[in-house]
Order: C-alpha cells, then sequence, then structure tokens
C-alpha cells in the first residue's frame, strides 16, 4: 500500500476540480471549534491523518451521484451541492475517508461558517497575529496559537489583537510577500508584537504552502462492492460516524433510479418540518424502510441492506414516504411534537397500518370509521410510550406488531385490543402507574406527554407549547422561603413539591413570556374560568404563596381523575 505526502495547497486547488465526494460518504458535521483545532494542529506540526482516495474512472463517472465539498457551510442547510460532471472528459478521485477534515480546510482557508448562537452569524477564520504561541501541557485540547471563527477582523477585549484572514495566505507564493503585505498595519506595533506577527506569518505560509502535512492512498478499483467495503472499513471505528451514515452508504450505492443519498435527506427533513417540528434522524427512516417493506428483516444491520433488499424498498418508497408523512400529520394534530415523542418507534406499525390502508388523507378524514381508528391509534400510542412499550427488545417487539398488521385493508379497524395483547398491557392505568407519574419533574423525559394528555380538547395545529410552573419557579429558592419565616419543614416541602407535575402546565409561547415571573395570586386574576378549567386549576378562596400546599395537593387531585379519564 503506497501512502502519497500532500501539501495543504496541493488540496485546496484541488477540490471540487480533481477531488470530489461519492454519494456514500456522510454529510459535513464538525463545527467551528473543531476546525479550528485542525489549523492549531497544523501550525503546531502535529500530525492531521492520513487520506482515502477512489480513483473513478472516465467511463465509470456518470454511474453513482458524484458530490462537491462544501465551502461555505451554513447551518440552515448544510446539504452537499451534487457536482456537475458534464463535459468533465477526465478520471476524477472521491474521498472515502477524510471529508470532514478536507472540508474544514476549505471552509478555513476559502469558505465561511454560518452559525446560530442567540442569532446567526456568518463568519470566517482568522488568526490573531499579536498572541504568542502558548501551549497547554495540562489540558491539550486547548489551542496554542490564536485561531478563531469571528464575523470580521475588528479586535474585542482588551488583549492585544490583529485579526488575520486566513485564507489571506493563499494569495501569496513567497512567505516574504505576504509578510510585506502586513507591513503597514504592523509599522506601529512594538518590536515583539511585530516580530510575533512576522513569525507566524511565515509559520503560517509555510504550512500551508511547503509542509507535508499528512498523505493519501488511492483504491484504484472500479468494483463499487468492493469499494463500499473499503469505506465500511474505513470509517465504522471513527465515532463521529453514526451507524445510519454506514447504512445510508450502502443504500446509496444499491438503489439503481432514486439516489439514496438525497431522497432520505430531504424526506426526513420534510418529516421533521411537519407541524410544530420534530426530531426525526436518518435512522428512523431508514429503520421505517425496513419495517414498511414486506419479507424483509427489520434488524437494523448493514447485511439487511443487500442488493435485492434495497431494491425492494426503492420499489416500496413511494409508499413509504406516504405512510411515514400521514402518521406524522396524525400525530402533530393529537399534540404530539419534538418534545413528546419519546419512543419514536411506536410510530412504526401506526404507519404499516396506515400503508394497509392506502388512504394518503386518513389524518384529514371524519368518516365514522375513520374517526373510531384515529381515537384508538392516539390511545394506543400514548398508553404503549407511557408503559414503556418499546423499550429492551424492541425488535422482537415490532415484528410481532408486523405479523399482527400484515393482513390489514382498507376497511380493516385499527386492531387495539391485539396489539395491547401483544405489547402485554393493558389500556388504562394502574394507580400505582398513576402515583409513579405524579412524580414527573419539569422537563423530564415523559412530563411533556402526560401534559399533553391532560388537555384532550385543545387545538394543537401549528402552536408552540411550553412547560410552565403555575407558582412561579423563581419563589422556590431556599432564602427566599427562610425570608418568608417558613419552618424548615414547610421549605422543604416546597421544594420537593415545586418542580413535580402538579405544579406545572401547558402554555402557549405568548401566555407564558406574558406570565414570565408573575406571582401566581396576581397572573391568576387575569384568567377566565374556562380557563382554569382547561388547566385543571382548582378552586380555592386564595391563591397566596402560603397557600401552595393545599394548591399543590387539589391540583393533584385532579390529574389522577384525568388519568383515570383516560381508559
Amino acid at each position: 500500500m503506497e501512502y502519497i505526502p500532500v501539501r495543504v495547497s496541493d488540496i485546496i486547488r484541488q477540490v471540487n476540480r480533481d477531488i470530489y465526494l461519492p454519494a456514500i460518504q456522510r454529510e459535513f458535521v464538525w463545527g467551528t471549534d473543531r476546525i479550528e483545532r485542525l489549523f492549531d494542529s497544523i501550525m503546531a506540526d502535529f500530525p492531521i491523518g492520513s487520506f482515502l482516495y477512489w480513483k473513478l474512472e472516465q467511463k465509470n463517472k456518470d454511474e453513482w451521484p458524484i458530490y462537491e465539498f462544501i465551502r461555505d457551510f451554513d447551518g440552515e442547510s448544510s446539504h452537499n451541492p451534487l457536482a456537475n460532471m458534464a463535459g468533465i472528459t477526465r478520471d476524477v478521485t472521491l474521498v472515502l475517508d477524510g471529508q470532514q477534515r478536507i472540508t474544514s480546510l476549505l471552509i478555513g482557508l476559502k469558505g465561511s461558517y454560518r452559525y446560530f448562537y442567540y442569532r446567526w452569524r456568518q463568519t470566517s477564520l482568522y488568526l490573531n497575529l499579536l498572541k504568542p504561541p502558548t501551549p497547554n501541557e495540562d489540558n491539550p485540547e486547548e489551542l496554542t496559537y490564536g485561531f478563531a471563527f469571528r464575523e470580521s477582523g475588528d479586535p474585542s477585549g482588551k488583549a492585544p489583537q490583529l485579526w488575520y484572514p486566513v485564507g489571506r495566505i493563499l494569495d501569496f507564493e513567497d512567505a516574504e510577500d505576504a509578510k510585506a503585505d502586513m507591513k503597514s498595519k504592523l509599522a506601529e506595533l512594538p518590536e515583539d508584537l511585530r516580530d510575533n506577527a512576522n513569525r507566524l506569518i511565515g509559520r503560517l505560509h509555510n504550512r500551508i504552502h511547503t509542509t507535508l502535512v499528512g498523505n493519501y492512498y488511492q483504491e484504484k478499483s472500479q468494483d463499487y462492492d468492493k469499494v463500499l467495503q473499503v469505506f465500511v472499513r474505513a470509517n465504522s471505528a471513527g465515532q463521529p460516524l453514526e451507524y445510519s451514515d454506514l447504512l445510508l452508504a450502502t443504500a446509496t450505492a444499491k438503489w439503481e433510479t432514486l439516489d439514496a443519498r438525497k431522497e432520505i435527506h430531504e424526506f426526513t427533513d420534510s418529516l421533521n418540518d411537519i407541524g410544530t417540528g420534530y426530531g426525526f434522524g436518518k435512522d428512523f427512516v431508514l429503520k421505517a424502510c425496513l419495517y414498511l417493506t414486506e419479507d424483509l428483516p427489520i434488524q437494523y444491520r448493514v447485511k439487511n441492506f443487500s442488493r435485492s433488499n434495497l431494491r425492494k424498498i426503492e420499489e416500496n418508497w413511494g409508499d413509504i414516504k406516504e405512510a411515514l408523512t400521514t402518521t406524522v400529520r396524525l400525530i402533530s394534530r393529537f399534540g404530539f411534537n419534538s418534545k413528546n415523542v419519546v419512543a419514536p418507534l411506536a410510530l412504526l406499525p401506526i404507519a404499516l397500518y396506515l400503508l394497509k390502508r392506502g388512504n394518503r388523507t386518513f389524518d384529514m378524514s371524519s368518516k365514522v370509521e375513520d374517526a373510531e381508528a384515529q381515537i384508538a391509534i392516539r390511545q394506543w400510542f400514548i398508553f404503549s410510550t407511557l408503559k414503556n412499550a418499546f423499550g429492551g427488545s424492541s425488535d422482537t417487539t415490532l415484528n410481532r406488531l408486523r405479523e399482527l398488521l400484515k393482513d390489514a385493508g382498507p376497511d380493516t379497524p385499527f386492531p387495539a385490543d391485539d396489539l395491547y395483547k401483544s405489547l402485554e398491557i393493558e389500556p388504562r392505568l394502574t394507580d400505582a402507574e398513576i402515583e409513579r407519574i405524579l412524580t414527573y419533574r419539569y422537563q423530564g423525559r415523559y412530563t411533556n406527554l402526560v401534559l399533553s394528555l391532560l388537555y384532550p380538547d385543545r387545538d394543537w395545529k401549528d402552536a408552540v407549547f411550553h412547560e410552565d410552573h403555575i407558582f412561579p419557579q423563581s419563589e422556590f429558592q431556599i432564602r427566599l422561603l427562610k425570608r418568608r419565616g417558613y419552618a424548615e419543614s414547610k421549605v422543604q416541602s416546597y421544594i420537593a413539591k415545586y418542580n413535580l407535575l402538579a405544579n406545572l402546565q401547558l402554555l402557549t409561547e405568548s401566555e407564558n413570556l406574558s406570565k414570565n415571573a408573575t406571582p401566581f395570586e396576581e397572573w391568576i386574576k387575569t384568567r377566565d374560568a374556562s380557563f382554569r378549567r382547561r388547566h385543571l386549576i382548582p378552586e380555592m378562596t386564595s391563591y397566596v404563596f402560603d397557600a401552595f400546599d393545599e394548591f399543590y395537593e387539589k391540583r393533584k387531585d385532579s390529574i389522577v381523575k384525568a388519568l383515570q379519564r383516560l381508559t
């Protein structure tokens, strides 16, 4: 195996001209901190690893989709653009291992990085020429050099700063020319800072234009299956690479008429845009592909994504998308969102049932039989989630449910009773389960789900709801409680209860912002009787803070009755 040394400037010159990405590659995932550390390693003469290239002969370049590297990263839309191979009459090189590093070099030297931190920021990579290199032996992760992604080169803070756009170094073939370019800006600086800046410019030029920073090995086989194996071997040990990326790589290699990478990424994005938003990943969609295609094993393994299985999935792709889209639209109507869909796998049997029904507008249907099925689906999804039916051996569970649903048809009622029996759960909450639910805490895993169940008649469409402390959280500080003259037992009682379910409600975004930290006794006066009924606010003679214990116990009783009515 022959490794060929390479310089950063060589890589940058070839990217998106001679070097591209195969469709089997995952997307760029590095943050600005990882890019800064990469450049810091290059400046400090640390190894940055080897690269694995694949030489794709010109005659085969139209056989598979080829993508460009991202030059300007945008946190809102981070997908790689499809490369235009029209008119290219030469062999091209595709990167099998090293995409994150090469993309980072391109962004740092020729591009930009847009990300959200309180607001959207369009940044470029700079080097502070006035910061002496200071390695931290106690923390090797700390940067030795002053690299930073910034919106501009304007100084900030009190430390000496002269921010140099790192990409500017590409404009000069000679390091002395790069220094001369900065001469006027350095002229007024003290000698020690001027010398530091010139040393850093010279070192940066040397590391980008002269130093052999790494090596690459070139795979020349034109057997795509072999190349896929090489890719999997090269990437499966890397922790940041998700298993779904390897499976997507296999699908991309073996779909015949569709671009699997493009299809699955775009469809996942479309699912997540439904209603107020979800957080489904590629792994969920790939799992659904196996589950919703007849006679395929559902285990999430590379071997199950064989060529013949992938052909079946490709043929079924339109039905898979329709079933999943209808399912997510349906649960969005029920009030489920990214915060309370805590067991996404529970959606797969629902999607399979809807696929068998073949009604793409089921979620909007008001027919009697459809309305009954919708009610049964909502209840089943709630109980299977609350009872953690999809924890543990989820593949075994999903297989049993798929077997029950295989003969469903356009007029089949939702078989809730059979599904409950298969899951070995009851369609009701026991006293013990309700007692456990009452211990759910603010922003806990199941808390938002349970709170949503307390509002059976609410219109959830396209509204954002926040978990809110009824008696404001800011009041429950030990020093404030003691200042009120409370005995230690009462202080501990308040502290133990304020973060639990009985002191929580769901408010719209505007309601929550208007309420803020207003004392409850004042804020509740601005709400009418229907609001109090909707939020299970108990009738009391006073809602002063001293009455919190009484309020808590009465509202807890109301919640218990509401949960008992779910059956």
